[in-house]
């Protein structure tokens, strides 16, 4: 096992829900794992996003939007899509050991009550799955 896996979340715009997972996976194992977000293009962060992890203690120091481009040529042990659409553009992804593809709901676009506070959870229950299967290895 490496010293710290390297994981990069991507989804379509990097303003919610990837930036949520590279958040809670910080929060939730640092000791193993560092993570980075990355969207096919970069877009605004969506407050609420910001907000929802607040909300139950998540630090977001430094959190922001980024492209792809922003990690051309490093490498990573796992790369997780967030979203159908950044699952279809897998030729995109920096190198890595793995690409992992999770979906879920856009919050954003989500009609369903209180849209984030469901994302974060559904994202920070996956990610406490991620961790128990990888640093048992």
């Amino acid at each position: 096992m490496p010293d710290k896996f390297r994981v990069l979340f991507v989804c379509a715009k990097n303003d919610a829900r990837s930036l949520i997972a590279e958040a809670l996976l910080k929060h939730t194992d640092s000791e193993h794992f560092e993570a980075f977000s990355a969207g096919l293009e970069a877009g605004e962060v969506d407050p609420r996003a910001l907000e929802s992890l607040d909300h139950i203690g998540i630090d977001t120091t430094g959190l922001c939007s980024k492209g792809m481009d922003e990690f051309e040529g490093q490498p990573f042990h796992y790369v997780i899509t967030l979203c159908d659409k950044s699952s279809e553009e897998a030729a995109r992804m920096p190198t890595s050991d793995e690409v992992i593809a999770w979906s879920f709901e856009d919050p954003v676009t989500s009609e369903r009550h209180d849209p984030f506070r469901h994302a974060v959870q559904e994202i920070h229950d996956r990610i406490k799955m991620f961790i128990t299967v990888k640093t048992r290895q």
